[in-house]
């Protein structure tokens, strides 16, 4: 979306608020969507006494594609971040509060907020997900992650046949069953907004995803902690990836990406001849084609992991922290191409690798849930600005790497 189009939405969302003033409410839980109940709140805004920098409002997008999305804003007073509960509980974007600068996000041809019903995942090949792909972070899964094409599955009947899998699953384009956004009671008041996905079929999977973002008035930083649990009766298998993307004003010609590198692979031949440079980039770039380089990251004593974006200047830079033992791989998406085109950067914690749901579990990368198990995932989003908080994030990662080598393997993995 264009910085003037999502700038709209969001000071859309603000003045809604400043208009709805008799709207404000002191709730600690308001619940916005309960399918079970037959709820929706159209339009709300909710402040609170105790947190006087926050505002949070939940409306809801007219025409073309985006028509009946559900958003839902939380201004810290620091940061504006604008989930999607239609879509999967996504994050459209984060904005700086007072400018409405982007902080987070990218300028994707994709301009308007698509709605599932519009989405046909099918097409193209099974590239259909692009057609709605704007967010600054997506997940991909539940089921099946990564690209699409043919792999097997077991039907009601017991026998062995072969599925078709769409780009990146399902997840992300499933509205959520139920909303809610709350505020902690004690200091520092931190405000929570909660949404609960399901993906299941008969005879299928039964999978549950349950979301909760939160942050801290006057932080420029968020969480998000998540759960999946399996709801069948048999063991399931599940892919996640976190598809974080990051366009202006971090991406641009000399920007680079940090990590506490293991190991990197080039995913094909293609990334393979540019796997000395693979944490640099190049200025918009008609025709590039896109680079993708898989990582194991190192983890320091706690078990910790971390990439940095940073600006060409050196000034401004985000980062994303997790615990490897949920997220053990990492993948980077390099995709320079002209401005027109979408010029963006992934970067990917997961459960495994985007290569086919087939490739990935001969691999030993494809997890499985028993029934009635429960997997948590956490990510930690900062955002700086100013060289000396981008210096200090990069010593971070350097800390967490210490003495130990990476090692780059030159050749793209077999997936025969």
């Amino acid at each position: 979306m264009k910085q003037a189009a999502k700038t709209s939405i969001t000071y859309g969302l603000l003045i809604a608020a400043a208009l709805c003033a008799g709207c404000a409410t002191s709730e600690r839980v308001a619940v916005l969507t309960d399918a079970t109940s037959n709820t929706r709140t159209d339009t709300k805004t909710m402040r609170w006494s105790d947190a006087p920098g926050v505002t949070v409002t939940k409306r809801t997008l007219h025409g073309g594609k985006q028509e009946g999305v559900e958003v839902v804003t939380v201004d810290n007073g620091a940061i504006t971040i604008t989930v999607i509960p239609t879509r999967g509980m996504n994050i459209l974007d984060v904005r700086d509060s007072r400018t409405g600068e982007r902080l987070l996000g990218w300028d994707s041809p994709v301009k308007e907020v698509v709605h599932p019903q519009y989405m046909n995942l099918e097409s193209r090949g099974g590239l259909g997900w692009l057609e709605g792909f704007n967010e600054w972070m997506v997940r991909c899964g539940l089921e099946f992650a990564g690209h699409p094409g043919r792999d097997k599955f077991v039907t009601n009947t017991g026998d062995e046949a072969e599925m078709d899998l769409t780009l990146h699953g399902k997840v992300g384009n499933i509205p959520a069953s139920r909303v809610e956004v709350s505020i902690d009671d004690a200091p520092p008041h931190r405000v929570h907004v909660r949404g609960v996905v399901y993906e299941r079929l008969f005879y299928g999977p039964k999978l549950k995803l349950a979301t909760d973002l939160s942050t801290e008035p006057g932080s420029g930083a968020l969480h998000i902690d998540d759960t999946v649990t399996n709801q069948g009766a048999f063991d399931q298998e599940f892919q996640l990836i976190y598809h974080c993307n990051f366009g202006r004003p971090l991406l641009g010609e000399g920007a680079h990406v940090s990590a506490a590198v293991q190991s990197v692979t080039p995913m094909n031949a293609h990334a393979a001849e540019g796997i000395d440079g693979y944490a640099t980039y190049a200025g918009p770039t008609k025709g590039f084609v896109e680079q993708v380089y898989l990582i194991e990251p190192y983890a320091d004593a706690s078990g910790r992991t971390m990439a940095l974006v940073t600006n060409p200047a050196g000034d401004r830079a985000a980062s994303l922290s997790w615990p490897i033992e949920q997220l053990p791989y990492l993948t980077v998406w390099k995709n320079t191409a002209a401005e027109a085109s979408g010029y963006v950067t992934g970067i990917e914690p997961a459960t495994g690798f985007p290569f086919n749901r087939r490739v990935e579990r001969k691999a030993g990368r494809v997890p499985k849930l028993a029934p009635g198990q429960t997997r948590r995932f956490q990510l930690d989003v900062n955002v700086y600005r100013g060289r000396a908080d981008v210096e200090r994030a990069a010593r971070a990662v350097q800390a967490i790497t210490a003495d130990r080598a990476a090692k780059v393997v030159r050749e793209a993995p077999s997936t025969d």
